[in-house]
This record gives C-alpha cells, structure tokens and sequence, in this order.
C-alpha cells in the first residue's frame, strides 16, 4: 500500500446541475476544491480522475432498463420518464444528466477500486455519496447511487465484508436497499427520525432481510439534535458494530446537512462536531480495515459556509494533514467566494465550538431522554441479533 491518499476529482463533475433555484448548487463542489487547492491540500494527495462508470459497472447496482431511461433523460429533457424518478422538482432532468452522473459514480469506484488495491491508503470522493438512488429510480437529488457502485465493485473484487457508515441527515435508504439481503455489507445510518424528514425511512426496526439479520442499522434521531447528542449516539452505536464486524474496507459518507445552518433539515449539528466525526471514522478504518478507507460526500445545502468547509477538513484528515478549527481561511478563497455568489464566506474552520464534547453511554443512560431513547432502540433492535448486549 503507497500510504498516500487520493482526492479523485474531475472539473466535469461540477456540471451534475439541477438548474437555478434547486437545492444541490454545484457551487458547493467548485468552492470545496478551491478550498482544498487554498490550503494546499492538494499538494498532501494525489490527484485522480477517475472514468465514467460504464454499463456493466452500472448494473452492478441499477436495472438496466432504469439506466436506459436516464439516457434517454439526458439526450431529451422534455420527455424525462417520470415512472422512474426522472424529470420531477428533486430530479429535474438536464441534458447530459447520464453522463456527468455517471462520471461521479466512477470516482467512487474508481476510490473503492484504488484502496482496495493498495494504490492508496485512503480515497475521497466528496461529489459522491448520492445515497438516495435505487436500483430502478432517482430519488432525492440523486440519479445514480455512487455509494453503493463503490460498495458493489469492492465486493466484486473479493472484499468479503463491508461496512458503511452514513452520518448525512437523511437516511442512507438507497444503499440500505441495495445491500438489504447481503450479509458481507452492514450499513449504519444515523439520521433525523423518519417522522419529521425525508423519505421517512430509517426506523430501527429495518434491520436487514432474513438472510441477513442484523445488517441494517437505524438510528433516528430526534429533531433538533445538537453537538452533544449526535456524537453520543455516534459513539454509542458504530464502534462496538464495527469492532463486531470487522470490516475489510470502510465506506463513509459524510452528508453537511446535519449543520444547524442547513435549509432542509432539522438538526443543530456544528461544523466542529462533523469534524470529529470524521476523525472517529479515520480511526476506525485504521483500527478494523488496515486503515482502507472511502470517503464520500453526499447531502449539504449550505453550500458557502458549511459545505466547503467541511469537506475540506474530510480530505485534510484523509491525506494526514488535519487542519486545526482555529485556522483562519485564506483571504484569496474568501475573495473567490464573493465573486462567484456575492455571499461572505465564513473567516475560521471552525463554528467556535472545538473541542466538542459528550457524554459516554458506558457511564449509564436517561430514559427520559430522546436521544438516548433513539440510542437505545437502534441497539436492541440490532445487537442482540449480531450477539451483542444491548
């Protein structure tokens, strides 16, 4: 294994654009790379762009006659088939849509692909983690699901078992949906509860089909879940999952619409805790997968002040070069950001609240708390069935 990580990016991937006014901006991609470029990040990596993924790669995961209807979406807008997700106010189609979707995808496995050969210790695709894509439509801003293609080729390259965390503030249902069958591949989604946000799935009682028991895992958390809470429940549930499992690669996707400044979510998550997620996930991968470890994107639609920041610490993390939250961010991308959205963009990497901190289960629960209530569902669902103490 080289030890260095790979950043896989390709300018093209920028053109994945719903149109003026939809939520997704690829604004937040360019600004993401230019931050990285601006704290020479990009000089820690090696920078991969990866090709498309083709049919055959596709299929891994999507019907064919869904990957059909995509092309025939992107040749005509106009006539987008609505049957599969197409053309709708989440996925509106564009021209082009197969292609720059397609192109996205194959960053991810062109990631899952380099880690698992050894040509890198880590990869990371932040314009991946697409996670709402099912096999036969688009779903949630998201046409074709990169994460679980990444997921797929790893398994078709001889990778026995995989794990996925998910810490996007909607629930990872598109990958849940392509491995509910397969014991290799245990998912872990934490979330915002099904009841207050889409696509109202995640309960903790999805657990896995009868062949594979216990290799679904939900946790739904409550509305207006802070610093405090989200990483209480990380740390609650992944760890003990992951030391049980074992994985052989990780696979994370780090969705920012956690964020309290996030428009369509209802969590109070700060850019400090995202961060110190991300730096729990590194350890894991090091811990349990011989430090193999995928990294993706995914939700985030407070694309000036959130998104490129924390997407920006992703990578630092990934190529060993942690940035520390008190860093002032160079005045040159400030300047770029104005002129690109006319927006001010944020001074530090950091929301001024390093070092986050929580309370461990281990040291005991509330019942009355709704946190430690959604906590507490997850693991009975779950760890008895993998036989562990809930």
């Amino acid at each position: 294994m080289s030890g260095r990580a790979q950043l896989m990016w390709d300018e093209a991937v920028t053109g994945y654009d719903f149109g003026p006014g939809h939520p997704m901006d690829p604004v937040r991609l360019a600004l993401t790379r230019s931050l990285i470029g601006a704290f020479a990040l990009d000089r820690e990596v090696e920078v991969v762009a990866a090709k498309p993924a083709g049919e055959s790669t596709l299929r891994l995961v999507h019907r064919e006659d869904y990957v059909q209807a995509v092309k025939a979406a992107s040749a005509d807008p106009a006539a987008a088939d609505g049957s599969y997700g197409l053309g709708t106010l989440d996925d509106p189609a564009f021209a082009g849509m197969h292609e720059v979707s397609a192109l996205i995808a194959g960053q991810s496995v062109g990631a899952a692909e380099a880690v698992w050969r050894g040509d890198a210790v880590h990869a990371v695709n932040f314009a991946g983690g697409l996670h709402h894509a099912m096999p036969g439509g688009a779903a949630g801003f998201c046409v074709y699901n990169d994460a679980s293609l990444a997921i797929a080729r790893l398994l078709e390259l001889g990778a026995e078992r995989v794990a996925y965390i998910d810490v996007d503030v909607h629930h990872g249902d598109g990958v849940q949906a392509a491995f509910w069958e397969d014991p290799r591949v245990l998912t872990i989604s934490l979330h915002e509860h099904p009841r207050t946000l889409f696509p109202q799935t995640g309960w903790p009682e999805e657990t896995g089909a009868s062949s594979a028991e216990g290799s679904a895992v939900n946790v739904a958390l409550p509305a207006g879940t802070g610093d405090a809470g989200w990483l209480r429940a990380f740390h609650a549930v992944v760890p003990e999952l992951i030391a049980d499992f074992r994985p052989q690669v990780l696979v994370t996707q780090h969705g920012a619409d956690t964020h309290f400044e996030d428009p369509l979510a209802h969590l109070a998550v700060s850019l400090d805790a995202q961060r110190a997620v991300q730096v729990a996930c590194h350890s894991l991968a090091h811990e349990y997968a011989d430090g193999r470890w995928v990294a993706l994107g995914g939700g985030g639609y407070a694309v000036v002040d959130v998104v490129p920041r924390s997407w920006t610490h992703l990578v630092g993390i990934a190529a060993g070069r942690e940035i520390a939250p008190e860093t002032v961010i160079p005045e040159s991308w400030r300047q770029e950001v104005y002129a690109r959205t006319r927006q001010l963009g944020p001074m530090r990497m950091t929301d001024g609240r390093w070092p986050v901190s929580f309370a461990d289960w281990e040291a005991g629960y509330d019942p009355a708390d709704r946190v430690d209530q959604a906590v507490l569902a997850a693991r009975r669902a779950v760890f008895p069935l993998r036989g562990l103490l809930a």
